[in-house]
């Protein structure tokens, strides 16, 4: 059945916080069974050429990604837009424009972390950086691993990059209106990624859909590596309240730090409607 499609709708590559190529990816994921495939880097589109032509050379449908983020009632949210047209200047301004600022907060980043008691953050960072528009508190937790603080990423955000730690450096990102806005104005469709880790509360997380689907979102993701079975469960009833469509990404950056590989999430359940039933067709 349809919801069985092991799709992976969500995953990083070398262009933001990923460790491997866009072509290393797409050999990762037809080897692991994935048989809908879309490369979803954070506020950056440059690497989907690579991913397109990579996946057509070896006949893995795919789908063109991006992760916008996106700040609602104060805290950060992110935003998969799939299947759109990724020449569309809007987007491609948007995004630009989505990125500006890294730099600074990532200096800010490292000064707040020198204080902490860890020398050379930022610096140490870059070195994990191929494209330095988008240093992120991945690439600070790559090197906070590597001097010997925290014995793995995970550690690292619980003690220093989440919020309220002395690591964490707010940003202001782009609205939930405009994010959504580009994503269709490309023609693509827009998915809330991982809901279960926003810290918006039963209140707040009832804004967000709403708002998102107002603003003409169309699917959450239901399975991902960051949802536990009853959250799975939470978001597919929350799918069927919203007349929304379910989404499913693994969200893997790296063979040693993600929770799973590409393609080896649960299925969807059988309540929800797919968004591949949306996507299929525009598949490359």
């Amino acid at each position: 059945m349809d919801h069985l499609l092991n799709a992976d709708l969500h995953c990083h590559s070398v262009f933001s916080d990923g460790t491997l190529a866009p072509e290393v990816l797409a050999r990762r994921a037809q080897a692991n069974g994935v048989g809908l495939w879309a490369l979803t880097d954070h506020d950056e589109i440059s690497g989907l050429d690579q991913a397109l032509s990579s996946a057509r050379a070896i006949g893995l449908p795919c789908l063109t990604g991006v992760e916008i983020s996106v700040t609602f009632a104060g805290v950060t949210v992110h935003i998969v837009g799939l299947g759109f047209d990724h020449r569309h200047p809007p987007l491609i301004e948007g995004l630009r424009r989505t990125r500006a600022g890294r730099e600074q907060r990532a200096r800010d980043m490292g000064a707040d972390l020198e204080r902490a008691g860890i020398r050379g953050a930022f610096d140490g960072a870059m070195k994990y950086v191929d494209n330095p528009d988008l240093i992120s508190r991945t690439h600070f937790a790559r090197y906070i691993v590597e001097a010997g603080y925290c014995s793995d990423t995970h550690e690292v955000f619980r003690k220093y990059l989440a919020e309220g730690k002395p690591g964490y450096v707010p940003h202001r990102w782009a609205s939930l209106g405009d994010a959504v806005g580009w994503i269709n104005g490309a023609g693509g469709v827009a998915v809330i990624a991982h809901p279960a880790r926003y810290a918006l509360g039963i209140n707040g997380e009832y804004a967000l859909f709403s708002e998102f689907k107002a603003h003409g979102g169309l699917g959450v993701e239901v399975v991902t590596s960051a949802h536990s079975v009853p959250e799975v469960a939470r978001y597919a009833d929350m799918c069927r309240e919203f007349g929304l469509l379910a989404s499913r990404g693994s969200d893997f950056h790296c063979p040693q730090e993600s929770r799973c590989d590409l393609g080896s999430l649960p299925d969807l359940p059988g309540s929800v409607t797919p968004i591949w039933a949306e996507l299929r067709a525009r598949a490359d």
